[in-house]
């Protein structure tokens, strides 16, 4: 006769906590939830509402660890997320630790001997270890950016990393990756979606990878999350966005039916699936403009990048402080980007700084020293924007192209004005916002009471190449007219606001449009062989 255990499903209301299975319902529902914050959670219902310490928290989740109080509230949230419309039952004692309010009875369940409880994962014989690539260059800038997403891993059952191509998003997942291999016997594995043309093949593909021994036919997401089974395993999904509806299915079944499976996509669009955790990776950080001190430019992440590059092929450009400067300020006009930095320094390592410097007004022509082995849509900065620009609808391409007429951040009020001619309401031209937005080709444009948004100087450029012949005038003139309007309500008013776009008017110029005496507007930056 086998060998039975009980274990505990803790029960309050509408939650319950189960620890057979390492699983938090609410409302009937399992909800996402990492393995680490599962961990905080079992200790806080097994202490039956008594404070527990963030000292006691910490050697019971990190024993034997040194851990910042910053990790411990990123499962802390994580936990509050989980329980949804009850995450009041879990209380902050303030310098103190935390509890669990609430009446949790606990019941006993049998959960059988010991294969009975962990049934193995269908995984074939020869795939037992992880397939994450070996580091072959060291991380640069990202130590911080790596650690927080750490955290999120082990707090949240599904992590999304978004952001702009050439941001750096699969570099960064693979190394947060293998920082918590520890934290899955059944190991990480890499699902490479990038050279993916049917979206019905992502299950076969990640069927592929972790080895899944499936029956004949169609091969679904369902299919697949179940031959996981109860593995514990991280499944990265690379490369998401030109697949995402499928993507997301998958990944969306894997946190459904596998409790002990996690899933770390990369994409420049979130997937939107319940549980996901969104993480938009940073740029690397740059000098700020006047900044002097080589020992300080030396420091930011996107210098450091760009000096060790270069010096990787050969040429050293950190003893100069002239060199420095013009360093400082490409990675400036490159708004951070580190693929885009690593083709400028390519590039320097073989015309010098000066060309370089000078010739970003040219970017999509100057930069095009991609690595050999790199996918295509990462061997030149053109090509990385192409492909995010093809995966638009035509109104998103059309707004995108608008928007590039503002040199500085932008208003709802304002890129409605400027797109009226085709007669998109202001919530249709929201609509538009918010999906470019997430698709990574519109940032926030600061922290003003009013919605801002804008454009990195990088996609601007893109998108004002892009601009039809027929569109460049009206765009303008539309935008002109409504900096006119706005100066005079302002005026009117007795205010002294900055325009619209958020800096001065100089002397027959206005942020997004200049005025010539010898032609028409046209968008500022815009050269005027372009424009005409």
């Amino acid at each position: 006769m086998l060998a039975r255990e009980s274990r505990s499903v803790y029960a309050s209301g509408e939650c319950e906590v189960d620890l057979a299975r390492r699983e938090l319902r609410v409302l009937g529902a399992s909800t996402p939830i990492g393995g680490r914050a599962f961990d905080i959670l079992e200790l806080l219902v097994r202490s039956a509402g008594e404070l527990v310490s963030k000292d006691e928290l910490m050697e019971h989740v990190w024993p034997g660890v040194i851990v910042l109080d910053n990790t411990l509230q990123v499962h802390i949230a994580a936990m509050r997320r989980a329980l949804g419309p009850y995450r009041a039952l879990l209380r902050t004692e303030s310098g103190r630790g935390y509890r669990l309010l609430g009446d949790w009875a606990a019941r006993g369940v049998e959960t059988g001997d010991a294969s009975a409880r962990n049934p193995p994962p269908q995984l074939s014989d020869e795939a037992r270890t992880s397939n994450l690539p070996a580091a072959i260059t060291s991380l640069i800038g990202r130590a911080a950016t790596a650690r927080s997403l750490r955290d999120l891993i082990s707090a949240y059952r599904i992590v999304t990393l978004t952001g702009p191509g050439g941001i750096g998003k699969t570099v960064l997942a693979v190394e947060a990756a293998r920082g918590v291999l520890s934290d899955y016997r059944g190991g990480g594995w890499l699902v490479e979606l990038a050279s993916l043309t049917d979206a019905g093949l992502v299950p076969s593909a990640v069927a592929g990878v972790l080895g899944l021994k499936l029956a004949g036919g169609t091969i679904s997401a369902e299919a697949v999350a179940r031959a996981i089974g109860d593995a514990n395993l991280l499944l990265i999904l690379d490369n998401c966005e030109h697949v995402i509806d499928a993507a997301a299915e998958l990944a969306e079944a894997v946190v459904r039916f596998c409790p002990h499976a996690s899933v770390l996509a990369t994409s420049r669009e979130v997937l939107r699936i319940d549980g996901e955790q969104v993480y938009r990776v940073p740029p690397l950080d740059v000098p700020e403009a006047g900044q002097e001190d080589p020992e300080q430019v030396l420091r930011r992440g996107a210098v450091k990048l760009f000096v060790t590059r270069a010096r990787e092929l050969g040429v050293d450009f950190s003893s100069n402080t002239q060199h420095l400067s013009m360093i400082a300020e490409i990675c400036r006009h490159l708004d951070g980007i580190p693929l885009a930095i690593e083709f400028a320094a390519a590039r320097a390592a073989t015309l010098n700084l000066e060309p370089v410097a000078s010739g970003l007004g040219n970017r999509f022509t100057l930069l095009t020293s991609g690595r050999r082995t790199a996918l295509p849509r990462h061997r030149t900065l053109r090509a990385v924007l192409d492909w995010s620009y093809e995966l638009l609808s035509e109104a998103e391409q059309r707004l995108l192209r608008c928007l590039a007429v503002f040199q500085g951040s932008f208003t709802l009020e304002a890129a409605t004005a400027v797109t009226s001619d085709d007669g998109s309401p202001a919530l249709a031209v929201m609509d538009r916002i918010s999906n470019l937005v997430e698709k990574s080709l519109v940032a926030s444009g600061g922290s003003t009471p009013a919605a801002r948004w804008r454009l990195l100087e990088t996609v601007r450029a893109y998108a004002l190449e892009k601009l039809d012949a027929g569109e460049r005038e009206p765009l303008a003139l539309g935008h002109a007219e409504y900096i006119a309007m706005s100066l005079s309500e302002r005026n009117a008013k007795g205010k002294v606001d900055p325009p619209p776009s958020g800096r001065p008017i100089t002397a027959g110029t206005s942020t997004m449009c200049e005025r010539r005496s010898t032609g028409p507007f046209r968008p500022a930056g815009m050269r005027r062989s372009a424009w005409r």
